[in-house]
């Protein structure tokens, strides 16, 4: 028996999607109604295939099913892994009528995205994202892409799926660390734009850990109802989007130093988004008080709290340089005026954003 928990779309016009959040999904749910020809592309790893793979494959009644499994990691995310995926449509000689469905984590789904994106110059896709934080943030908005070694996620492209399913069953097979890093960026909505919701888990977090099913439905469906509506404003990030990146510049920084896959995306953005509330006390935006409150629900969900051994405030500027975020070399941050209402800026202080960046490198007091 599958249950359907909450049900939303995400507002593109012609490109509008459905997110289906329930549980008992993989396997019950019917979604050749988003395929528009025979052939399917699964696109999983080595670590969620076996979890999940013939279940998914049971969503695609009479179609050609082909699947490629990546190796599981955020240090593959990469041309090379990327790769594997062209190799496979164009053996298994897949056209432009195929789908591509996205069965994993962040990694996979951003290349699984970049490779419907590329391939005969774009193909539809699927999400059905598997980890917390694939469920609440990169599997809605259609970011997709690749790593490189100087930055993260400096080569992809924006493409939209057809659909994403929401299966909150497959948390239950997550590590504790994968759900506070998944956490971290379901505290980022209520930062940005949502303090009630916010207050909604100061009295939760400890219930979301615990993976209670109802609590962990009611997070996710709003965090993308959050998502959602920010992206039906601004699709391509020309704006308003561009609050969701709270935390990320500097957690980009701390995850290409301590190299990818070291650091989990959400653990890196957690420490982000207390640097962000550092830096808008500093700026004299919040107070001491609201930044105290941001603090303790992030080590509440058990997340780490300063950087990576032996990296420099000299590391993170050199890194946060090369972020995708900037313009026309001006470090462009999210800041926040006050708990639930975040800005974009390219005018915060060096001094300050010096002094952040000392106050969380390691053995910092």
């Amino acid at each position: 028996m599958h249950k359907v928990l909450r049900e939303l779309k995400v507002d593109l016009g012609e490109r509008s999607y459905p997110i289906i959040i329930g549980q008992g999904l993989l396997g019950s749910i019917d979604l050749t109604p988003w395929v528009a020809g025979q052939q399917v592309m699964i696109v999983t790893n080595d670590t969620v295939g076996p979890l999940y793979l013939e279940k998914v494959k049971r969503c695609f009644p009479g179609k050609v099913v082909d699947v490629v499994i990546l190796p599981d990691g955020e240090q593959f995310k990469d041309w090379q892994t990327l790769n594997l995926i062209f190799d496979a449509l164009l053996e298994k000689r897949h056209t432009r009528k195929t789908t591509i469905v996205a069965l994993g984590g962040g990694v996979v789904g951003d290349m699984a995205g970049f490779a419907a994106a590329s391939y005969q110059r774009g193909v539809p896709f699927i999400q059905v994202p598997t980890t917390l934080l694939s469920q609440v943030d990169s599997s809605v908005g259609g970011k997709t892409g690749v790593n490189h070694p100087l930055g993260k996620n400096m080569v992809g492209a924006f493409h939209q799926p057809q659909a994403v399913l929401i299966d909150t069953d497959t948390l239950k097979t997550l590590p504790p660390r994968e759900v506070s890093a998944g956490l971290a960026e379901v505290i980022k909505y209520g930062l940005i734009q949502d303090e009630p919701f916010l207050a909604w888990l100061e009295g939760a977090i400890e219930k979301l850990l615990g993976l209670d099913a109802d609590t962990l439905g009611e997070a996710i469906y709003r965090s993308c109802a959050c998502k959602a509506e920010v992206v039906a404003q601004d699709e391509k990030e020309g704006g308003i989007r561009a609050i969701l990146n709270l935390g990320h510049t500097f957690g980009h920084a701390i995850e290409t130093f301590a190299g990818y896959g070291n650091w989990l995306h959400g653990e890196a953005v957690g420490t982000g988004m207390m640097m962000a509330a550092d830096l808008s006390v500093r700026e004299g935006l919040i107070s001491s008080d609201d930044k105290a409150r941001v603090t303790a629900l992030i080590q509440r969900a058990r997340l780490p709290e300063a950087a990576p051994e032996a990296m420099t405030d000299e590391d993170f500027m050199n890194l946060m340089s090369v972020d995708k975020k900037n313009v026309d070399g001006r470090l462009r941050l999210v800041l926040l005026k006050a708990i639930g209402d975040a800005f974009v800026t390219e005018a915060a202080s060096s001094d300050n954003i010096r002094d952040t960046l000392k106050a969380f490198l390691p053995k910092a007091e």
